[in-house]
């Protein structure tokens, strides 16, 4: 496969993890997406946050979206799995993904774009997490990141925001 179609792959799935994002900007929830694709390209799962929804500060996007994944395989393992977040995961999703064993984490908006949104975010990075923990997955950063990015504003629009 060529990196042509790989990027236009990835961008189709970030797209998808976005317009979830946006579902949930209209239920009032914080604007963050996210995707997993099993390897042969199919869509597992697809979710947005529900902190507010569910009043548990662990239902990221990224967290509801492996949970998902995993009931629909039934199984914990999700290997030869790619993620597509909105927004590059904190360390709490980052080690959901890496006990999950997805291989791949693509991400739009960056950890600054939601920290000047106004959240608590962690300044650790995916890289650096990987880094320190030894975690093996590949990580694409920055694919639709003005398009993720411009969630925030989007969420910001909406008169029930709350960023936590």
């Amino acid at each position: 496969m060529s990196s042509k179609i790989d990027q236009a792959m990835d961008e189709s799935f970030m797209r998808m993890a976005i317009e979830v994002a946006r579902r949930g900007i209209t239920a009032g929830q914080s604007p963050f997406g996210s995707c997993i694709v099993d390897a042969a390209g199919k869509v597992i799962a697809c979710e947005h946050n529900i902190v507010w929804q569910a009043t548990d500060p662990t239902a990221h996007a990224e967290v509801t979206a492996i949970r998902a994944a995993c009931g629909a395989v039934q199984s914990i393992d999700l290997s030869g799995c790619s993620i597509y977040s909105t927004t590059e995961p904190c360390p709490m999703c980052f080690s959901s993904i890496h006990w999950a064993r997805i291989g791949r984490i693509v991400y739009g908006a960056s950890i600054a774009d939601a920290q000047a949104a106004g959240f608590s975010e962690l300044t650790l990075s995916n890289v650096q997490l990987a880094q320190m923990g030894g975690a093996r997955m590949e990580i694409s950063a920055g694919v639709l990141g003005r398009e993720a990015a411009a969630l925030f504003a989007e969420w910001k629009k909406h008169p029930k925001h709350r960023a936590y």
